[in-house]
This record gives C-alpha cells, sequence and structure tokens, in this order.
C-alpha cells in the first residue's frame, strides 16, 4: 500500500522564508479542508472563503506545502492558456481577501507577500486535512507491515472519513481539475488497501455491498472487481463471483477492447477450481478498533495455590513451544475436584506474556446435562476477538473456519475447561501457529488427535498439607501436625476437598485441627467406601455442607435447584426471598468455603457436582417440596415481572403486559430501553432454562408460557433463536398433556411468531389457527387477536387479500374491545399494506399514517417504526420516493438501535426497492447486499428470495447482468421449492437459454 500515489503532493511541516521576520510565536486556531470543498475553520467558527475564483485560489495555495507560487503560477491555476486581462489585479484582490478573513489582527503570518507571490504558512501539523489524511496512510502502512492489520484497517478508515465529497468540490482552473484526479485515484488506492484487509479479517458479507456499489461507479476500475469477486466466493456464492468475471470480461471487451488483466483471470481459474487458497482469509479479527481487540478471559488464579510444580513445569514448557508448531494442545483429565481447573488456569497466568493478543476461556459444561455447544462456544469467542454479530456464520463449521481465520497470525491461549469429549473440543482448537489450547476433562482425550495427555491425580500428602496450612494458618497447623495429616488423608488428597475442609476450619477459631479431625474421623466409614472418583467428592461436599450455618445451608441447598449456567445476584434474591444486601452476604460466604464460584461481579455458579450434591441436599428430608417449589416460582416470578418490564419500556401502551399471569414475587425496573435490552440478552440463557424448567409443572406453566411471549424479541436475536424455539415447542407440548388450553394458546402464539420470523408461513397458519380456537374456548381474548393478526399478514404473504383483510378487519375490533391502542395500530398497518396490495394505494397511506399517530402518541418508537415501515411501502407504490426513503431510514435507525435485526433487514430491502423505483441502482445493490448480510440466518428462504430478486434487478442495472442472472436462479430456485407464485415473475426475468 504506497503512501501518497506519485503526483499527489505532499504537505510536509511549514516552513518559513528565511526572508520573512521572526514573530512572537503565538497559536494559530486556523484548520482547512481541501478534501471536499475548500473550507477554513478559526477554531470551531467557519470563516468565509469567498467566491470560487479566491477558494481555488486558497485551495492551490494549500496545496503548495508552503512553497511561494508566483503570480504567473497562480494566474495559470485558475484560468489556464485563457487568463482574463486583469487576473493578476483579480489574484492581488482575492489574497487581499484572504489576508483579511484569515488574519483579521493584520500580522501577515498566515498568507505571505513574497517576490511577487503568494504563500500560505504557520500553520499547525495537522491543519489540513490532507496532512491528516497522508500522515494516517503512512501510519497505516507501518501497521500493515508489522502485521498488525487491525490497527491498519482502521487508521485507513480514519483517513477515508475525512473525505467530504469530491476534491475541491466546485472549485475552477486547470490546477484543482489536475488534483482532483490524482486525489480520487489515491482515495481510490486507499479504499482498495482497507477492502483488501477486510477481506484478510473475514468481512466478507460486509464487504460485497460496498464492493457492489463500488464497481457501478468505477466499472473499468479491475482491482475492485477482483476483491468483489473474493468476496462472493469467501460469502459462498461462487457462481456470482464467477458472473462477476464474465460481466468485467465482457465490459472491458466493449469499452476498451481488451481482455481482463491476468490476476483477475487467474483468480477466476482459481474459483474454478475451488483452490483451497481461496477459502479462508489469513488474517486476525474482522472487526476493527483503535486498539486490537485482546480478550483476557481466564477466571482469577487462586492466590494460595500449592504444588503440582512438575505439572506446572511440564505444561509451562509445551505452552512455550508453541513458537513454530501447528499448536500446543494439553489436556489433563481427572476426577472431579482434583484440581484441573485450578491447576489449568495458575499455567494460564503464569503463560499470559508467551500469549500477548490474549486469552480465551469457556466452562464447556461437560459434566451437566446441557453440555455447551460448539457453535455458540464458538460465537462467544468471535465476539470476544472483535467480530460483530452480523460478521458471524450460522453454522458450526463456517464459525470454526472463521476462527481459524480470526486467530491466524496471532499468539492467542484458549483454555477449555470441563470438556465433555473430544468432539466437543475440536471445533474450539486454534490450529495455528502460535496459539495454543488447554483443556480439561474428566475424560481421558485419548482420541484428540495431536493432544499432550496429563493424568492429575490427587495431591501428594506433602502438597495437600501445605495447601491445608496455607488456608488454615502455620501456626494452627504447627502444633497439630499428625491431626493435619489426619484430615488431609480423610479428605482423600483432594484439593477442592482440602479447600472446603480447611476453610471451615479457618472460618472458626474456636475449632482445633483435632476437632476437625474427629469429625471426619466420624465419616471415615463411608470415606473408605466411597474411595474413588466423585463419590470421594461428594463425601468431602458432606463435609463442607455439615458445617454450613442454617442460613448457609437453607440457600445452598435452594440455589442448587435453579437450572441454567449461573445466575445474577438479583435472581439468586429470588429464590432465597431475602434482600440483595443479605442474599450477597450469603452468597459471599459459600464463596468463601469454595461451595460456591463467583463467574464475575454480581452473578455466581455452582461446579456441576456441587450443583448436584445441592440438588440431592435439596431433594432430602430437610427440604420440603412446598419449599423446593416455592423458590423456583420465585425465580419464575422474578425473571417473568422483569421481562414484562423490558417488554412495556421497549412498547409504551402495550397492552400484552397487562394480561400476563399475575407475580407474587417482584422483578427488576427498568428506567432506560437500552439497560433493559442489555438485561434480557445477557438474562437470555438463564431466562430460557427456567422456563424450560418450569414446564414440567402444571402451577408453574402458564408463567412460564406468559415469559417466553413477553420475551419474544429473543426469537429473532440470531443469537438465542434456536434455544427460543425449542423452548417454545416444549411447552407447546407440555401444555396439550397437560389439558391446559389456554395455556396451549399462549404457547402456540409463541410459536406463531417463530415460524413467521423464520419463513415458515404454513406452519404459522396452522398454529395461529389452533391458538384462535382454542383461545375462544378458554374466553382469552389477547391470543386470538394476535393470532388473527398474525393470519392476516401470513395471507399477504401468500396473496390471499380477502382472507388477509377479514383476519385483520377482527382483529382491529378484537383489539379495540379490549382497548389495546398499540395492538390496534399493528393490525391497522398490516391492513394497509393488504389495501397496497389491492391497489388502494390512498387509504393504504392512511391506514399506516393512523397506525403511527397511535403510536406516537404513546411514545412507543419500537413499535412506531413498524408503522414508518408500512407507511414507506405505501408511499413508495404511490410514487413519493423521497418520503418514502425518508420514513424507512427512520425506521431502521430504530430497527438497529433495539437489536431488531428482521426487521432491520427488512427495511434495507425495502430501502432497495425505494432506490430501484428511482433509478439508483448502485444505491439499491449496496442495500440489497446489507440486508442480506444482516437476514443471514433470520428471515427465512422466502425472505431471502424476495431479497436476491431486488438485488438481481440492481445488479442488471449496473450492467453486472452476468451476477443479476445468478441471483435470480437462485431465487427462482427458492421459490419452487416454496411453491410460491412469485417463481413465474422471476423466470422470466432470466434470459431465454437459462430460463429453458
Amino acid at each position: 500500500m504506497d503512501g501518497v500515489p506519485d503526483g499527489v503532493p505532499r504537505v510536509p511541516e511549514q516552513r518559513r522564508s528565511d526572508s520573512t521576520p521572526e514573530r512572537p510565536a503565538e497559536p494559530v486556531t486556523l484548520r482547512f479542508s481541501v478534501l471536499g470543498p475548500v473550507r477554513a475553520w478559526r477554531g470551531d467558527e467557519q470563516v468565509a472563503t469567498g467566491s470560487p475564483q479566491q477558494r481555488a485560489l486558497l485551495g492551490a495555495l494549500l496545496l503548495r506545502e508552503g512553497r511561494t507560487a508566483t503570480a504567473a503560477e497562480l494566474i495559470d491555476a485558475l484560468w489556464g492558456e485563457e487568463p482574463p486581462s486583469q487576473a493578476l489585479a483579480a489574484v492581488r484582490t482575492y489574497a487581499s481577501r484572504l489576508r483579511k478573513v484569515l488574519d483579521p489582527g493584520g500580522t501577515g503570518a498566515v498568507l505571505v507577500s513574497e517576490s511577487g507571490g503568494y504563500a500560505v504558512r504557520g500553520l499547525a501539523e495537522d491543519a489540513l486535512d490532507l496532512t491528516v489524511a497522508q500522515d494516517l496512510a503512512t501510519e497505516a502502512e507501518k501497521a500493515r507491515s508489522a502485521g498488525d492489520l487491525c490497527h491498519a484497517r482502521d487508521t485507513l478508515r480514519r483517513a477515508l472519513a475525512l473525505w467530504d465529497g469530491e476534491t475541491l468540490a466546485a472549485v475552477p482552473g486547470p490546477y484543482a481539475e489536475a488534483q482532483r484526479v490524482r486525489l480520487e485515484e489515491w482515495r481510490l488506492q486507499l479504499l482498495e488497501s482497507r477492502l483488501d484487509m477486510d477481506l484478510e479479517q473475514g468481512c466478507h458479507a460486509e464487504a460485497v455491498s460496498e464492493l457492489t456499489a463500488l464497481t457501478a461507479a468505477h466499472p473499468l476500475r479491475e482491482r475492485l472487481r477482483e476483491l468483489l469477486m473474493l468476496a462472493l466466493y469467501r460469502s459462498g456464492r461462487q457462481a456470482e463471483a464467477l458472473a462477476v468475471y464474465a460481466d468485467t470480461r465482457r465490459l472491458l471487451a466493449d469499452e476498451l477492447g481488451v481482455d481482463p488483466r491476468p490476476g483477475l483471470s487467474e483468480l477466476q481459474q482459481r474459483i474454478l477450481q475451488a483452490d483451497p487458497g481461496l477459502a479462508e482469509p489469513s488474517s486476525p479479527a474482522p472487526e476493527p478498533a483503535a486498539v486490537p481487540v485482546r480478550p483476557a478471559q481466564l477466571p482469577a488464579t487462586v492466590p494460595d495455590f500449592t504444588g503440582r510444580s512438575a505439572f506446572v513445569r511440564e505444561l509451562g514448557d509445551i505452552l512455550a513451544s508453541a513458537e513454530g508448531r501447528v499448536m500446543a494442545v494439553s489436556a489433563l483429565a481427572g476426577i472431579g475436584g482434583v484440581g484441573k481447573t485450578t491447576l489449568a488456569v495458575h499455567v494460564a497466568h503464569q503463560a499470559r506474556t508467551a500469549f500477548p493478543d490474549g486469552q480465551l476461556y469457556v466452562d464447556l459444561q461437560g459434566a451437566g446435562a446441557r453440555a455447551a455447544e460448539p457453535e455458540t462456544v464458538l460465537g462467544s469467542f468471535l465476539r470476544a476477538l472483535g467480530t460483530a454479530d452480523s460478521a458471524i456464520p450460522d453454522s458450526l463449521e463456517e464459525r470454526a473456519a472463521l476462527y481459524r481465520s480470526v486467530l491466524a497470525g496471532r499468539r492467542v491461549l484458549v483454555l477449555l475447561d470441563n470438556a465433555r469429549d473430544a468432539a466437543q473440543v475440536r471445533p474450539l482448537l486454534p490450529g495455528t501457529d502460535g496459539c495454543a489450547a488447554l483443556v480439561t476433562s474428566r475424560t481421558r482425550m485419548v482420541d484428540l488427535a495431536g493432544a499432550h495427555l496429563i493424568d492429575l491425580d490427587v495431591m501428594s500428602p506433602d502438597e495437600a498439607l501445605a495447601l491445608f496450612t496455607k488456608i488454615v494458618g502455620e501456626e494452627r497447623v504447627a502444633s497439630e501436625r499428625k491431626a493435619a495429616l489426619d484430615v488431609v488423608a480423610a479428605c482423600g488428597f483432594l484439593p477442592l476437598a482440602i479447600r472446603i475442609a480447611a476453610s471451615r476450619l479457618a472460618a472458626r477459631r474456636t475449632w482445633t485441627v483435632s476437632v476437625l479431625a474427629a469429625k471426619l474421623a466420624d465419616e471415615r466409614r463411608r470415606l473408605d467406601e466411597l474411595q474413588a472418583g466423585d463419590l470421594a467428592v461428594k463425601a468431602t461436599f458432606e463435609l463442607g455442607y455439615g458445617q454450613l450455618e442454617p442460613a448457609q445451608a437453607r440457600a445452598f441447598r435452594l440455589l442448587g435447584l435453579a437450572d441454567g449456567p449461573d445466575i445474577s445476584l438479583a435472581a439468586a434474591a429470588a429464590v432465597l426471598d431475602l434482600p440483595a444486601e443479605d442474599t450477597e452476604d450469603l452468597l459471599e460466604s459459600l464463596v468463601d468455603t469454595s461451595l460456591l464460584e463467583s463467574a464475575a461481579p454480581g452473578r455466581y455458579r455452582f461446579h456441576d457436582l456441587v450443583r448436584l450434591y445441592a440438588r440431592a441436599c435439596a431433594e432430602r428430608d430437610e427440604l420440603p417440596p412446598s419449599e423446593r417449589g416455592s423458590a423456583l416460582s420465585r425465580l419464575l416470578d422474578f425473571y417473568l415481572a422483569s421481562a414484562a418490564g423490558v417488554y412495556a419500556i421497549e412498547r409504551p401502551g402495550d397492552r400484552l403486559v397487562d394480561h400476563l399471569e399475575p407475580t407474587s414475587y417482584p422483578g427488576l425496573r427498568f428506567d432506560d430501553r437500552h439497560v433493559a435490552q442489555d438485561w434480557l440478552y445477557a438474562e437470555a440463557i438463564c431466562l430460557l432454562a427456567c422456563v424450560r424448567q418450569s414446564a414440567g409443572r402444571p402451577e408453574t406453566l402458564p408463567r412460564a408460557i406468559d415469559m417466553l411471549w413477553a420475551a419474544h424479541d429473543l426469537s429473532e436475536s440470531g443469537a438465542n433463536s434456536k434455544e427460543y424455539e425449542a423452548t417454545a415447542q416444549a411447552l407447546v407440548g407440555a401444555a396439550r398433556s397437560h389439558g391446559l388450553g389456554r395455556a396451549e394458546a399462549r404457547a402456540l402464539m409463541t410459536l406463531v411468531n417463530v415460524h413467521h420470523v423464520s419463513g415458515r408461513f404454513e406452519r404459522a397458519e396452522e398454529e395461529a389457527e389452533r391458538a384462535i380456537r382454542l383461545a375462544q374456548e378458554a374466553d382469552d381474548l389477547l391470543p386470538v387477536c394476535w393470532a388473527r393478526n398474525a393470519r392476516g399478514i401470513i395471507a399477504l404473504y401468500q396473496n390471499r387479500h380477502t382472507d388477509g383483510e377479514e383476519h385483520l378487519s377482527r382483529a382491529i375490533e378484537h383489539f379495540r374491545a379490549l382497548g389495546d391502542r398499540p395492538g390496534e395500530a399493528a393490525a391497522l398497518c398490516n391492513l394497509s399494506r393488504i389495501h397496497l396490495a389491492t391497489g388502494r394505494t390512498q387509504s393504504a397511506v392512511a391506514l399506516a399514517e393512523e397506525g403511527i399517530d397511535i403510536y406516537d402518541g404513546m411514545g412507543n418508537s419500537m413499535r412506531g417504526a413498524n408503522a414508518r415501515y408500512a407507511l414507506g411501502l405505501a408511499l413508495t407504490q404511490s410514487g413519493e420516493l423521497g418520503n418514502a426513503a425518508a420514513r424507512l431510514q427512520e425506521a431502521l435507525e430504530v430497527f438497529r438501535d433495539s437489536r431488531q435485526r428482521l426487521w432491520e433487514g427488512m427495511s434495507l430491502f425495502r430501502l432497495a426497492e425505494v432506490d430501484l423505483a428511482a433509478r439508483r441502482a448502485a444505491r439499491a445493490a449496496a442495500n440489497a447486499e446489507m440486508a442480506l448480510t444482516v437476514l443471514r440466518g433470520i428471515g427465512g428462504k422466502w425472505r431471502r428470495g424476495n431479497v436476491l430478486t431486488v438485488l438481481g434487478r440492481a445488479l442488471s442495472g449496473i450492467g453486472q447482468t452476468g451476477r443479476a442472472q445468478v441471483c435470480w436462479q437462485e431465487a427462482a430456485g427458492i421459490y419452487e421449492e416454496l411453491g410460491s407464485p412469485e417463481a413465474a415473475e422471476v423466470r422470466a426475468l432470466l434470459s431465454p437459454v437459462q430460463a429453458a
């Protein structure tokens, strides 16, 4: 990447002529721009720069790098070979006027007159935007040469952002025209360099949209075509990539009578041969940042780590050998409680300096009933490494490939804790030079290729005693060494057991070591019978549990009942039915005993074996079933009330919250919409786990269903969609098995939304029809309203306009009967679309505007965005394209801010339709490409077919006809698979040969 192309003037530090007298140094706050209109600012105030010729003079002086421009040179710059008769006088007049506005104090320090010419001097180094852009380009070049693509890419973005339209915009004269050409060429070079790094860093889908627009604007620029081909190929769109080559070859032959250059032809051949070297990028971190993203996810190491010196050295040596190897994998196996995680975390912390690009950590929950899915873990890792959600693929294979690509060239340590088996681990291994993985598991992973296996046994007696002593204190142990040895022996030399026993002793100053040894002796029979594996750990848990105070023991038992990987302090307070302050004290005391872990500030989790033991304690006679049920019921109430609070703040005036099952325990209160959204998505896994757990009890099932309904934003989040759908299916089945018709109707509504978002309209229609029947039998009008609304919009999609209008009209009646104004507005907006589809454009506009008035009156911005979306469609068809684009852009911004990915993508699609109608084909193609990126993984095939159809029209409009044909082929295949009538329309767009 060249910093500045030949012929582009460089603006270094300004020079002072020897003939210019020295003046007292005073800060000059002038700033200038030439990468756009020629402008000047004094501080934050813009300064008038005069007529076009006067601006031309200023621009010429700014681009002279502080050198003097003679009067003849300036006349030639402004007028060329045919200057006016009074050209010299005009130049002097322009210079005099500029001096007055740039230097009102009259010091002559800025615009200097010398040798019959003029110069601009005395400016700060960053006073001219071009200077800043040049410095940033140089910095980016150095960063890229050093392998820091994140910084290089971000720096180029900053440089390119300095352009504000056309360089030297509206400035006349031959000099300005020459500079425009040169600086535009340089801008394109910088843009190509940045796009090249985009592709190296895995942002293929995002790059396609920008490259599509750029190739339309610069159709003969082959490097852009080459980058577009590569971006399409890496996005899984091989046919389109090859079509770009065909379009380019035809264009070059028609326009210039030449063939594509060798680089483009070679890329075509590599694509045809599916060259593995093209499949993946080779550089890290898909999302740029001012500072490269360096995750530091390792849990805290224990301060009293003891022993294991041989293992520490062995593991340290292996990790140090990662340099030059594909990777270093160390798999630590051993029974629960033997200290695998503690050792791995300790070693990882010691090795951090060898992995300067970061450390990743995940608890794979391999010993639990729901081990972490590799694709979910990969999504988390990619986000931690800076990858945008929109750039994360859907499939496990694609995520694993992108993960390895992101790590390429980096030195990152990955700690995979508590793995189930080798199959769970394999997709998570870096597999690149300089990276390493540490894996802990209860199973010995002999089938993990290339792994260095370490079997971690119990501690030696000396190590066990040393750990015990560190926790209890040297003074107490020294006088009772024999009793201390008895204690660690009774603990089976298991580190977790020793830590629990020692922590209890340390917390009780009146106990002696002998007292603890005697208590252990009372249980020796069980310890002798259960000498191996997890049973020994359970015996140790019993020892620790037996020493808990009553309040601690109750908290331990109740918290163990809740499903989910961890629990927040507020949720734990609900389980325990205690104030948050008291709950925190109890939980922190359990952390001190090692029976509970602090996953993060305000979040707690059990070791999976400890959780099993806690549940066993809860299910014994110690905790009556009624108390267990009450604890889980409070947790459900907490989540339901909190989710309802999120729903209410996002959708002011919506009546759904008034029709939810009542709760006895309060939830969180939210004053900020973004904080509410953050809570919902952060708690998604725990919330859905609570819903599933509550489905097994008829008394809690209705509330669980209502919670899922209130949290339906999770159904289209991308990250939680699959879990949400599985949970909805489970709730429908549970309600049906218990014969709870009202609950089943509501559960079906959550499933209707899932199917609608996924484009499975026939299934959504079936479920909505059943929901109406069940809800009417139960006299529950709210599901009837929303099911009618859903059936209306589904009928629209299926071109059943009469049915759709009937459903929506009845939905409006039902919403009005309930006094549900936002629901009424939703149905009105959908009815607007029915009117639009049947040619009633003016009434369609009126209905959408009525919906907007209702939403705006209630301050419901998110639903108001849906109404603006409907109005944008109606205005598009009525020919009011400017207003249509404005309304759709307003909707798009709200949807983005509210994390509504489905509607964000659909707004981009509709904007593409507006652009097509306005004959802005390049912009239409860019918006359609962005829609495809946003809708990846959601929206279903039918919506993808719609976007592809519009994209094909846009591509055809910019001359990329081969690529357009590929898009229409895919769209036609989708429609034919779904049996959609749009198939015939799209087939008609294809060429006769392809259509045949």
